[in-house]
């Protein structure tokens, strides 16, 4: 028999669990932590105005940006699973994804055109004149490519200079101090060096073949298709407002990588980013073109050598 009093304990019980499910329902929801992986280069610089302005916060993600110096970090971390996005040269996301890496290219992120050069003093007049130099640069990188690129399309090859590999944060330093004849770099490191040493010049950049030295940003193939979209809208809402306020965007890039936006002047100049609307119009057919003319320097100096699907590297999927 139901008594007064169970049937009191049995309210009280019944009030206690409802008000602990409405508790449980009314608690904000933890945002997603997504580690991403970058370097000091302008390219990325979208992800550290986000940051500064909270607009991962905006958009219900938790952020974490992953500073690495040199591209065999970043791309060790990402290849581990470490990271669940990365910023890297569209040529290391085609290498990774050769190799075996679970990757989506989501987003074209920028390109160089004066930002990544052979740096050389006024005594070297062309790339026929790398003949014999020491040449510092960093293996595997854009460095890498571009000094190939020149040197291929100038009938010659690595085996025709002296390679010095070293990380593009030192290339410059290291011609300033007349220990190698030659320097591959990019940006902030090759304005540093033009202003240690007023007799180097640019002797050849990646604007000899647009869309060459470009950079994309690659998530794990796992990802949650959502995070991606939330990442994309807050990559054009930090070029937004790259746009609508350069000095200050400008200003937190620039503290990012180390230098100041007088510095960095050239180096902006040299680079060209890219909003959602221009990816949406790239991943609609003119990225594939760029990935396979990117995939043939590469492959043809070694960097990669089994040959991907790169439609199966695509995330168009954000675009549609």
């Amino acid at each position: 028999m139901v008594t007064r009093n169970s049937r009191l304990v049995l309210v009280v019980v019944l009030l206690v669990l409802v008000a602990a499910l409405s508790a449980c329902t009314n608690q904000p929801e933890e945002p997603l932590t997504v580690r991403i992986g970058t370097q000091p280069w302008i390219g990325y610089g979208p992800w550290w105005i986000a940051k500064e302005q909270e607009l991962f916060e905006k958009n219900g993600l938790k952020v974490e940006l992953v500073d690495f110096i040199e591209d065999k970090e970043v791309n060790a971390a990402f290849a581990s699973g470490e990271m669940d996005a990365a910023n890297l040269a569209t040529h290391t996301a085609i290498k990774l994804f050769a190799a075996g890496v679970d990757l989506k290219v989501a987003l074209m992120e920028d390109a160089s055109y004066e930002a990544d050069a052979v740096l050389a003093p006024s005594s070297v007049t062309s790339i026929a004149d790398l003949k014999g130099k020491k040449v510092a640069y960093e293996e595997g990188t854009t460095s890498d490519l571009l000094l190939n690129y020149a040197l291929m399309n100038n009938g010659m090859s690595v085996a025709d200079i002296e390679p010095i590999f070293m990380p593009a944060s030192d290339a410059g330093a290291t011609l300033i101090a007349d220990q190698v004849d030659v320097a591959v770099t990019y940006e902030p490191y090759i304005s540093a060096a033009l202003a240690g040493n007023p007799d180097l010049k640019l002797l050849y950049t990646a604007a000899e073949r647009p869309g060459l030295i470009s950079d994309v940003l690659a998530v794990r193939g796992d990802l949650d298709p959502q995070v991606t979209e939330k990442l994309l809208k807050i990559w054009d809402e930090a070029l937004a407002f790259y746009k609508e306020n350069p000095d200050q965007a400008k200003a937190i890039i620039a503290s990012n990588v180390g230098s100041t936006p007088e510095e960095l002047k050239t180096a902006f100049d040299g680079v060209k980013f890219y909003d959602l609307a221009e990816n949406k119009q790239m991943f609609s057919g003119d990225l594939m073109k760029t990935l396979e003319d990117v995939m043939q320097v590469a492959q043809a100096i070694g960097l990669v050598t089994t040959v991907p699907d790169l439609s199966k590297m695509v995330a168009d999927s954000a675009y549609r």
